[in-house]
């Protein structure tokens, strides 16, 4: 009995997602109007209302600043997963613990979509330590969650045909939106130097920010927060730092500060601020950039431009 409730606890409530019986029914109402959709991480939660708008509900199970390499299914998790009439979540391992229960709701009959299906493999970045493994963290380059739209739409569309044409008009205007971004993040970027376009942070989630706008890149950590820094990184990187006189460098919403600090305080670079990485900060804080428009860093948009004029203004 103490053996059989130590694995249901390992396995965080997954278990009960696969029992013959289930956890509960699965109530299934496709009409226009009641969808009922749960996507893992805020970001991918953000581009699905994006295109859901008012034709269905969106349960987000990661709040902001929650760190999805690291995160386990809670019961409330297992309730809005049973109910949900489709799924949407990152891919490429970012869910680590989750993507198990995942696959195996989508073997049970529920639609269940990594957003970044879509994005070619020749476009993927996979780097050296992480070896037959792609970097999950594509929306960093809004290029790249631009081809994310299509997933949704075409799984949204399959779900709901009668309103497959307003699915893919909303995808349309939030690609146009992309595009716009990215322009201004590449009009803003440049005014940093080229010598001046290091950015130091806690783990590699932004090589797609780097090859989009220009950036190397440097995290203390790999590609996964799972693993932690060594001494010799850390010493590394701060002799780094010390070398090419860089004077900023940057903690993440959802990776503990302490090595960076650690990092900031052995190497003399200040701290330029706070970027969000693998989650979008509050909704409903309102932020103004230098332009005098403001923006929520609750949404994709608002998580895009706090990052870029944290970090251009930090190193210019």
């Amino acid at each position: 009995m103490k053996h059989a409730l130590a694995v249901f606890k390992i396995l965080g409530l997954a278990v009960c997602l696969f029992s013959l019986s289930g956890c509960g029914s699965r109530e299934t109402d496709s009409s226009p109007s009641s969808l009922k959709v749960v996507a893992t991480t805020t970001l991918a939660a953000d581009l699905v209302s994006a295109i859901l708008g008012d034709r269905g509900e969106v349960v987000g199970l990661m709040g902001p600043g929650v760190d999805p390499h690291l995160y386990k299914a809670t019961a409330g998790d297992v309730v809005a997963l049973q109910s949900a009439d489709i799924i949407f979540y990152n891919g490429l391992h970012l869910e680590g613990r989750m993507t198990e229960v995942l696959v195996r709701l989508g073997r049970r009959g529920t639609p269940v979509y990594a957003v970044t299906e879509s994005v070619p493999e020749e476009n993927l970045l996979e780097p050296a330590e992480f070896a037959g493994h792609y970097d999950p963290h594509v929306w960093f380059d809004p290029d790249l969650w631009s081809y994310c739209v299509d997933t949704v739409v075409d799984a949204l569309a399959a779900l709901d045909p009668q309103q497959a044409d307003a699915y893919k008009a909303q995808g349309e205007n939030v690609k146009s939106q992309l595009r716009e971004l990215k322009d201004w993040g590449t009009e803003y970027a440049s005014q940093v130097p080229n010598d001046k376009r290091i950015l130091v942070t806690s783990h590699d989630a932004y090589n797609y920010f780097g090859r989009a706008f220009d950036f190397q890149v440097l995290g203390v950590q790999g590609i996964s927060t799972v693993s932690e820094a060594g001494l010799a990184d850390m010493v590394e990187i701060t002799e780094f730092i010390k070398e090419k006189g860089i004077k900023a460098i940057f903690v993440e919403s959802s990776v503990s500060p302490a090595t960076i600090k650690r990092i900031s305080e052995d190497s003399g670079a200040a701290i330029g601020g706070e970027l969000y990485s693998d989650a979008l900060g509050e909704r409903g804080k309102i932020e103004t950039a230098p332009d005098g428009s403001r923006y929520d860093v609750g949404t994709y948009e608002g998580m895009f431009k706090h990052n870029v004029t944290t970090i251009v203004d930090a190193l210019k």
